[in-house]
């Protein structure tokens, strides 16, 4: 999580000319670039990937999750509202990979599980900016999003007693974020941070409702953070 605030902090601070093009008295670049009523881009990012569990009775052992950096890609589509509101829709895809450690266990084939996911994702958004400074123009957004999770193994007979950790295919939630919009001489770059919060249960208890895995897990919820590069 620190390394990823770290590189967009940098990202942000070396943008394209930063200097000649978002100095004090900057010549404006793309005027008409936000007066379109539709507009296109793409993104690419970096997400990690957490989750949050619920437990049936407080046995004073928790779930451990080793999270890794995974990465996004998707298009976008941007329909303007007026000077200050846009509605974004931001279908892509995005991987990530958990670790889970589960205690109790004496062995580590027992104990670990990885979870490899690749979401195909729609988020819908609303978009909120500030008046337009120069070159740059900070907004906030937020909306709700569907996910399909290729890797999820919902259908699949065998379970953790068999070394198979289950989760549910299809996700929704919420995202809620913040960023900036960059005009640069060619293209608009934004550079945005994002939370990502899961209302859905997403896990597929064990055939055992007893199990050592999951036997004690009322609700399992991903938690995750963005980081999008936009180009449009």
């Amino acid at each position: 999580m620190k390394n990823i605030l770290i590189l967009f902090g940098l990202l942000v601070l070396t943008g394209p000319k930063s200097i000649a093009q978002f100095g004090k008295e900057p010549i404006l670049n793309l005027q008409n670039e936000d007066k379109r009523l539709l507009n296109w881009g793409y993104y690419l990012g970096f997400n990690q990937y957490d989750f949050q569990f619920e437990y049936k009775n407080d046995i004073g052992k928790d779930i451990l999750v080793d999270k890794s950096i995974g990465f996004n890609v998707g298009l976008i589509g941007e329909l303007n509202i007026n000077e200050f509101l846009d509605t974004r829709f931001e279908p892509g895809l995005l991987y990530t990979a958990r670790t889970l450690g589960f205690p109790g266990f004496t062995t580590e084939a027992d104990a670990i599980r990885e979870v490899r996911s690749t979401y195909i994702r729609f988020p819908l958004l609303l978009k909120a900016s500030t008046r337009r400074i120069g070159n740059w123009k900070p907004f906030i957004e937020g909306g709700v999003y569907a996910a399909i999770n290729l890797g999820s193994k919902e259908d699949s007979l065998d379970d953790n007693s068999s070394g198979e950790f289950r989760m549910k295919k299809n996700v929704y939630g919420y995202e809620l974020g913040f960023g900036i919009d960059l005009y640069t001489e060619y293209f608009k770059f934004t550079p945005s941070i994002r939370g990502v919060f899961a209302l859905t249960n997403e896990l597929v208890p064990d055939n055992d409702p007893n199990s050592p895995w999951t036997g004690n897990i009322n609700a399992m919820r991903t938690r995750g953070i963005f980081i999008n590069f936009t180009f449009e």
